[in-house]
């Protein structure tokens, strides 16, 4: 691994935690998680601005397949290593220390650290964080408006379906294409394993967010439904 993309690691460390403790000062009475749930946000806006940014030919986003990695994919890589390296740190601190989680971290630093040591599928692992992030900033803002006192409300609800919408279509369909292009090349053993390691999770996630979503849904309905009745017996 290059010397200035370890250092660029090191930095990114000491950023993702520093911000985070910016963010427990400003807002001294919000949670734990809530505090680095913005700084995951903040990570996950940069990921996709840095990934489209790196992106060498918008006509194939993953072209050229399992070709050298440019310093710019190396960089927006590092980048999101760093972060991964401090969340699962933030992880081990929170009072919810959850072991899905924690391997879900641990198997993504394996595969950007061998992506960056390889030196290889800059392109595909660029996609893979495009669609792996973007996403993520709906994921969080469910939770953060939970604790702004908006759960169970429309705002919370059209923020769990547009986490649903824009979730499936990366994860199901990006994430196929993206996982058949990567096995399909020459890459190395690990990142083929990783990109199919990252579609099957995905799917397991994308059964989860059904099950959830129609539950909302189902919620949401019931509750309009004793809402209108109420108006109605008033009358």
């Amino acid at each position: 691994m290059e010397d200035y993309i370890v250092n660029l690691i090191v930095m990114g460390v000491v950023s993702w935690a520093s911000l985070f403790l910016l963010i427990r000062k400003i807002f001294p009475k919000r949670s734990f998680e809530f505090c680095n749930r913005l700084v995951s946000t903040v990570h996950a806006i940069l990921a996709v601005i840095l990934s489209a940014m790196s992106v060498q030919d918008w006509s194939c986003p993953v072209c050229p397949y399992a070709s050298q990695s440019s310093p710019k994919q190396m960089k927006t890589l590092a980048v999101s290593l760093s972060y991964l390296i401090y969340d699962l740190i933030c992880c081990l601190f929170d009072k919810r220390v959850q072991l899905d989680n924690v391997i879900h971290h641990l198997v993504s630093i394996l595969g950007l650290g061998a992506g960056l040591a390889y030196q290889k599928c800059g392109s595909e692992m660029v996609a893979a964080a495009f669609i792996t992030e973007i996403s993520s900033p709906f994921l969080h803002l469910r939770e953060l408006l939970k604790e702004l006192g908006y759960r169970d409300t429309g705002l919370n609800l059209a923020a769990d379906v547009l986490f649903a919408v824009i979730f499936s279509l990366a994860r199901m369909v990006g994430g196929p294409y993206l996982s058949y292009v990567t096995l399909s090349a020459n890459n190395p053993f690990l990142i083929k394993a990783m990109a199919l390691g990252l579609q099957l999770v995905s799917a397991f996630w994308f059964y989860k967010i059904v099950k959830m979503l129609k539950y909302k849904m189902a919620k949401w309905k019931s509750s309009s439904k004793i809402v209108t009745n109420g108006i109605k017996t008033m009358e």
